[in-house]
């Protein structure tokens, strides 16, 4: 997941491109999969932790995933001079391509670390055509740093010397950082649209995946010791829930 450089890379915050909200429903969707994170641990049958190790300054560890009170919390723990990180996909476990994407939850508090809600495939480092090998679909980051009431989303395919971006959408939603909102994707043969809170902030045109791709939930940390001089652990990107939609054809 090429994250670091993104802050560098934002384009200007914007508000919604209509007053109008949606839900999948109206817009023709049934419900295909979901988990509310009920009971006391991870349902295996949906997720698994993703990739255990070291990631950028951080490890990230099934020490810092937890479902408890109905809610999948991932922290970014500090553990003397160890620091914790966590994520959780859906890989080989539920892909899918096309639908409506979406999940509730409540943002981290502080900066440095920040909360990710993504698609990724499997096949993007093998290829540069989008289409073919797929695309890293970034639904929502929260870069605390840029605002408090700003959310990020992106688009990156060609992983490997020729990588490509949209480069940072931000959208700017007054209080998205407090409380519990929603985060979604509408992705479509031709085109990716997103939204918070069943408004609509951005379309985009350009790197289309037209192959199945999984589900990924994280706390991420930058690659710079210095980038989380803010973070006050423990924090956590708390998930109420995440739902996917499709239509019949």
């Amino acid at each position: 997941m090429f994250l670091t450089f993104i802050a560098g890379a934002q384009r200007p915050a914007q508000g919604p491109m209509s007053k109008k909200r949606i839900t999948p429903e109206k817009l023709g969707y049934q419900l295909v999969w979901e988990d509310e994170f009920d009971g006391n641990k991870l349902d295996s049958t949906k997720w698994k932790v993703r990739g255990v190790g070291p990631r950028a300054i951080a490890y990230v560890s099934e020490e810092a995933v937890k479902v408890e009170n109905g809610y999948l919390k991932l922290f970014a723990l500090k553990q003397d001079d160890k620091m914790l990180g966590s994520a959780v996909g859906t890989q080989n476990l539920f892909m899918s391509k096309y639908g409506y994407y979406e999940c509730r939850a409540q943002l981290q508090k502080s900066q440095g670390v920040w909360a990710a809600f993504w698609i990724q495939s499997a096949e993007i480092s093998k290829g540069e055509d989008p289409s073919v090998y797929g695309a890293e679909i970034d639904i929502m980051e929260f870069f605390k740093k840029l605002g408090t009431d700003i959310v990020s989303h992106n688009v990156h395919w060609a992983y490997g010397p020729h990588q490509k971006t949209t480069h940072g959408m931000q959208s700017y939603l007054k209080g998205v950082s407090k409380g519990f909102h929603t985060f979604s994707l509408e992705w479509l043969p031709d085109k990716y649209i997103f939204y918070i809170d069943g408004y609509k902030f951005y379309e985009v045109t350009a790197g289309i995946s037209n192959i199945e791709e999984y589900m990924i939930l994280s706390m991420e940390y930058p690659n710079k010791i210095e980038e989380i001089s803010k973070t006050i652990f423990p924090d956590v990107f708390i998930v109420d829930y995440v739902k996917v939609y499709q239509k019949k054809d």
